[in-house]
């Protein structure tokens, strides 16, 4: 397989955290956003050398990643996508007294990395379609519950601020459940894509 493309994806990848940099608003709080932004690029660089990914999976994970810089640069609860989008058509509807962008992520969570969670059941836990497409809708699950223990752990040694900051609960008690929640809805939408599009292939 050509790298050409995953590179030229790194190079973007490169470019736009750079941006996100440049006069940054939250500067403290940025910088720790930036774990998990660590961990995506050193699985896709570790992909340069070891191909586990297929071109879609990796443009999966870097899109994520991308949302994820966007979100890190304005702490996920000041992302003013409502001014982006002032001028394109009528957005009243997204009008709210909270920011949505990190329920957007989380959605996006289980859309952008089910293929990656897909190729790699099939290479280590089954290579039948539909037992592979069920552990990488496990594995979004998992890692969802994951990463909001890991939210629920920094409230226990971070200051409230710094936890508020860095979680974007914005004050709502159910903020987890909601999180979880979207990233299930995504991760079942593409589920389905994939277990329609075994309908055709022939059985394993």
């Amino acid at each position: 397989m050509n790298n050409r493309f995953k590179i030229l994806i790194l190079i973007v990848l490169a470019v736009i955290a750079v941006i996100t940099y440049i006069h940054p608003v939250f500067p403290r709080e940025q910088f720790l956003q930036q774990a998990g932004t660590i961990l995506l690029a050193a699985l896709l660089l570790a992909d340069l050398h070891k191909r586990w990914f297929s071109n879609l999976a990796f443009l999966g994970i870097a899109l994520f990643t991308v949302l994820h810089l966007i979100g890190a640069r304005y702490i996920y609860s000041y992302v003013p996508y409502q001014q982006w989008l002032q001028g394109m058509g009528d957005w009243e509807w997204l009008n709210s007294t909270r920011n949505h962008y990190d329920r957007f992520v989380h959605l996006c969570f289980g859309i952008f990395l089910f293929p990656a969670m897909v190729e790699f059941s099939r290479r280590r836990v089954t290579s039948r379609q539909v037992m592979a497409v069920l552990v990488a809708w496990l594995m979004i699950q998992t890692g969802s519950l994951i990463y909001e223990l890991f939210e629920w752990g920094l409230t226990l040694v971070l200051s409230p601020e710094d936890a508020e900051g860095y979680n974007g609960q914005q004050g709502d008690m159910f903020d987890a459940q909601k999180d979880m929640a979207l990233a299930m809805l995504g991760s079942t939408f593409v589920a389905f894509i994939y277990l329609f599009g075994s309908f055709k292939q022939k059985p394993q």
